[in-house]
């Protein structure tokens, strides 16, 4: 994975709203949550809701999906694995010079 890809994710869910949120959807499982139910859930307004998912999106941690007029936001699982894994990638490595 990028670092630059990698950094915009961190950045997107260092903002404590977007990560209470991914986290939701994370546990909601594959299927994702009706934006919605979504909002009923979390007690968050549309429009912060709406702007929070869209920043969400474009790191590339949530997709929507439309179900006749229902829309899903689904949690990205192999992207979050992907930055996990990026930052594990080096754990306890050590190097010798």
């Amino acid at each position: 994975m990028e670092l630059e890809f990698v950094a915009k994710a961190l950045k997107e869910l260092g903002h404590p709203t977007r990560l209470f949120i991914f986290k939701h959807l994370v546990k909601s499982g594959h299927d994702g949550l009706p934006v919605g139910r979504l909002q009923e859930e979390l007690s968050i307004p549309g429009s912060t809701l709406s702007h929070h998912i869209s920043s969400l999106m474009s790191a590339g941690l949530v997709k929507q999906h439309r179900d006749g007029r229902t829309l899903y936001c689904l949690p990205q699982y192999d992207v979050l694995e992907g930055v996990i894994g990026f930052l594990q990638d080096e754990c306890c490595s050590t190097t010798t010079e």
